[in-house]
């Protein structure tokens, strides 16, 4: 690019005119800073337009498999079943085959600081780099106007050339050889944007001789290498320190938010005494706050219900139990005869349920006290077993001896027959391996949603077992296993069968889910 202008003295007034037919800027009198950013070439900018704008726990009771450290009980009611199922039914929303990338929040927030510190450090960088090549460009083609105006002087007075001028010299760019001719002074800028920028400045003489100047700016040129050095030192520098702010922010408020899951998942399990906001500090109000409060709010609303229901039916349980009492006791006085029996069978049926109601709700009070006694669990289960069902079979694998209430331990094994007995077929298997006890039968095995969800109070689970029992049995053997400190797993063997997996713990209990242990001596022989 080139700009031009006609001679005149020096600290004369000026003005800057257009030479558009050459696209060079024509300038009078003493040079004035120009302001143009013109791109390197043989292209010149009348105008002078300012600086560019910048761009730029252990499983449930319904455990599909058994082993060893699973454990039904851990929540400390067993009345949450429908809190379990539905944590459940979320789960299976998600695929358990297709593989999903977790990315915490930490780094989520890390990456969006670094992203928009990157753009916010690029966009300033270019603004910056650009404002400075503009200004020394057009420094540059200042000086050279000023050295070639001195340099006409002193030729046309003394007739010698100094700064390097050069009279008709055969390099000079065309069109800043146009540019002159018009009568102007000009100047033309050299700048591939790979290099220091070459400026050419020529002014015309008497007898139509060209008096030029040409001049790389090294120095400029290295100045500005120097700005493009800090500016992406500085780039790095607010990229790194987002990246550390966002880790340090995000850091505290993902331990929040995983504190506040924990204790939601404890929540969802079945311990309605634990409150989210005292899991995560509650020191801060923040929206994380606001989510434990609610989470509290509905674990205090959902345990407030549980107990209603609780009491609800101890109430009519201990109500009904003095009038079935009567009832069973007037039904044995009626005279012999097929009439007779199905009503004291009837009234008998009705006097156990109304029983297994009052354990179920002794279970739930979380009141019931195991009294342990050291037994050999093989000799103490065949003994039970040649009682309880005579048809089963009986294998001890390995012996073992453990700490545990014998009867608690008699009652959920009676269940486990009376539940193989009633819903499935024969042959019916108990096995004692060490401290594991497995009852097995041979029928269509335990319906879907006990699997998924765990024994549950009057859901025998599926339709065809309709009148054939109140689901009372297996929930009633799951609260005594919690209150021995022990595992009761339920799942459906390869080839058809239920099969109750019980896990006795290998030392004596000591906090049962907040039950209290006595511990009795064992039975002398």
């Amino acid at each position: 690019m080139c700009s031009g202008s006609a001679p005149r003295s020096a600290r004369s007034a000026s003005t800057r005119c257009a030479a558009s037919a050459t696209n060079c800027a024509a300038e009078r009198g003493p040079p004035v800073p120009t302001r143009d950013p013109s791109p390197p070439g043989p292209s010149a900018t009348p105008s002078r337009p300012s600086a560019p704008p910048s761009s730029a726990p252990p499983p449930s009771p319904a455990a599909a498999t058994d082993g060893p450290g699973r454990h039904p009980g851990d929540g400390r009611d067993p009345g949450t079943g429908r809190l379990r199922a539905l944590s459940r039914r979320l789960a299976r929303r998600v695929p358990s085959g297709r593989f999903r990338p977790r990315t915490g929040l930490r780094w989520k927030l890390s990456a969006a600081i670094a992203a928009v510190g990157a753009l916010v450090a690029l966009a300033l960088s270019l603004a910056v780099h650009n404002a400075a090549r503009v200004s020394l460009l057009n420094g540059s083609r200042d000086i050279q106007d000023e050295r070639v105006t001195f340099a006409q002087r002193i030729y046309e007075s003394t007739g010698r050339l100094n700064f390097d001028a050069h009279i008709d010299d055969p390099a000079l760019p065309p069109e800043l050889r146009e540019a002159v001719r018009g009568g102007q002074r000009a100047t033309y800028l050299e700048d591939t944007g790979e290099g220091p920028p070459e400026v050419w400045a020529a002014v015309p003489l008497a007898g139509g001789r060209v008096l030029s100047i040409h001049t790389r700016f090294e120095d400029r040129y290295a100045v500005l290498s120097d700005l493009d050095r800090a500016l992406s030192i500085g780039s790095v520098s607010v990229i790194g320190g987002g990246c550390l702010l966002g880790v340090l922010v995000g850091g505290q408020l993902s331990r929040r938010l995983r504190q506040a899951a924990t204790a939601a998942g404890r929540v969802a399990q079945g311990d309605t005494d634990v409150r989210v906001r005292d899991a995560i500090g509650g020191r801060v109000r923040d929206e994380t706050d606001d989510l434990a409060r609610a989470v509290d709010a509905m674990a205090d609303a959902l345990q407030q219900r549980l107990e209603a229901e609780r009491r609800v039916t101890a109430d009519i349980a201990h109500e009904l139990r003095t009038p079935v009492t009567g009832l069973v006791t007037a039904a044995e006085l009626l005279p012999p005869g097929r009439p007779s029996e199905l009503v004291r069978d009837r009234a008998q049926a009705l006097r156990t349920l109304v029983e297994d109601v009052l354990e179920v709700a002794r279970l739930d009070s979380a009141t019931e006290r195991a009294e342990l006694q050291e037994v050999a669990l093989g000799e103490f289960v065949a003994r039970r077993v040649r009682v309880l069902a005579p048809e089963a079979g009986m294998e001890v694998v390995r012996d073992a001896r453990v700490q545990t209430d014998p009867r608690r331990l008699e009652r959920v094994l009676g269940n486990l027959l009376a539940n193989a007995a009633k819903h499935g077929r024969e042959p019916v298997r108990v096995t004692v391996e060490g401290r594991v006890l497995r009852v097995r039968d041979h029928g269509p095995g335990f319906p879907p949603a006990l699997l998924a969800e765990g024994p549950s109070r009057f859901r025998t689970g599926s339709a065809d077992r309709a009148g054939r029992g109140h689901g009372l049995g297996l929930t009633i053997a799951a609260g005594q296993a919690r209150v021995l400190g022990a595992a009761l797993t339920f799942r459906n063997a390869p080839d058809g069968g239920a099969v109750a997996v019980l896990w006795l713990p290998g030392t004596a209990p000591t906090d049962t889910g907040g039950i209290p242990v006595v511990t009795l001596p064992a039975p002398r022989t």
